[in-house]
């Protein structure tokens, strides 16, 4: 039997993978383990660990992290402690393989930690552009990794011009999007009366994230976002952000808004999943710059609006419009978003049947010590 180990830091990277977890725990070949950190931990960011676990999903080892100030110097400190916590944990669990997602520092330290303990890495998410930081430890995670579960063919291909072994590489599609029509079971009537909103009146899904190199402009970019919705009468309901550089002054900009008990603006720390999903679907329009709205908002034909660099250069649905976080481009964008109404439900990151497909690939796929002794294949 095959030992998969799981490196999971926060909400979104759990979420999307969770349907693929629990095909990996209910394969009969397989035996999958968890390194539980960052986010997932803390209080303050919703104790999402808890979402592992009523999953159904081992929690084998947990990383705590001083996630104080959220600075750039607070992220890469903390790069350096998980990768001296992962050698450890990855040590004592002893998986015959190691799963990654995306791009975030928790993937990175634990690319690093596994190559150095020869344990083939296995990264899913690779090969997609969006500029920023996210984009260069993406690609870092990449080349530090032996196999590749790509979204799409543009990925799988841009993965091979970087010297990938088009052999490694596999298009599985964008786990995120398993049984996501199933999981928005919550009606907009439900989910607006729970909050005290409107259901009748138009309604935006906020989720802005601060961009390390933009930091000092996060919480004023938010309000303006805040400000246009305001201006046309759109409801919000906003999350708060990550715990990347920026955060800080975001979160506070947030709680003072939620403090003056506006009618039409909630503020929440975590939804879960099956909640999430449920107001993707059922809100008039999504904004901010998460990848969820670039990725599984087109599902549901819901309309998004991009703002700034972050998901700047990722494979676009047609849902999606791009604007700046200023007043004029921001009122046109809701404008013409409220005013298009729902897409054609289509989505070019997959099927939703991604699940399975990892998992058999993960029981099949060789692990020889060949596959350890990588190179570029150009």
């Amino acid at each position: 039997m095959r030992k998969v180990c799981y490196i999971s830091g926060t909400r979104a990277d759990f979420g999307l993978m969770q349907a693929s977890l629990q095909a990996i725990a209910a394969h009969p070949e397989l035996r999958l383990s968890t390194i539980v950190t960052g986010m997932h931990l803390l209080a303050r960011y919703g104790n999402t660990v808890e979402d592992i676990e009523r999953a159904g999903l081992p929690v084998t080892v947990r990383v705590a992290l001083d996630m104080e100030p959220a600075t750039g110097a607070t992220m890469a400190r903390n790069i350096g402690h998980m990768l001296g916590a992962f050698v450890d944990a990855l040590e004592a669990i002893a998986p015959d393989l190691v799963l990654l997602l995306g791009d975030r520092g928790e993937m990175l330290a634990g690319a690093l930690a596994a190559i150095h303990l020869n344990l083939p890495v296995v990264h899913i998410h690779g090969g997609e552009r969006s500029g920023t930081v996210d984009e260069p430890v993406r690609h870092a995670i990449s080349k530090l990794s032996h196999y590749h579960f790509t979204a799409t063919e543009e990925a799988a291909a841009r993965l091979v011009r970087m010297g990938e072994s088009a052999a490694q590489v596999h298009v599985t599609g964008a786990p995120g999007l398993d049984g996501l029509a199933a999981l928005a079971g919550e009606s907009r009537a439900a989910l607006c009366a729970g909050l005290g909103l409107a259901s009748a009146q138009a309604l935006a899904l906020l989720v802005f994230h601060p961009v390390l190199q933009e930091a000092q402009h996060a919480a004023a970019d938010a309000a303006c976002i805040l400000d246009a919705l305001a201006a046309q009468q759109v409801q919000v309901l906003a999350l708060m952000p990550n715990a990347d550089a920026g955060s800080a002054p975001l979160r506070a900009l947030l709680e003072q808004r939620a403090a003056l008990r506006l009618a039409n603006l909630r503020v929440v720390t975590h939804l879960p999943r099956a909640a999430f999903v449920s107001w993707m679907a059922a809100a008039d329009l999504m904004i901010g710059n998460s990848s969820a709205g670039i990725i599984e908002a087109a599902t549901f034909g819901t309309p998004v609006i991009n703002i700034g660099s972050r998901q700047g250069l990722r494979e676009r649905n047609d849902n999606v419009r791009d604007s700046a976080p200023e007043p004029a481009a921001l009122a046109a964008a809701i404008a013409a978003a409220l005013a298009h109404g729902r897409y054609r439900c289509a989505n070019r990151y997959g099927d939703g049947h991604t699940a399975p497909r990892i998992a058999g690939l993960l029981a099949r796929l060789p692990l020889g010590a060949d596959l350890l002794l990588k190179s570029n294949a150009y």
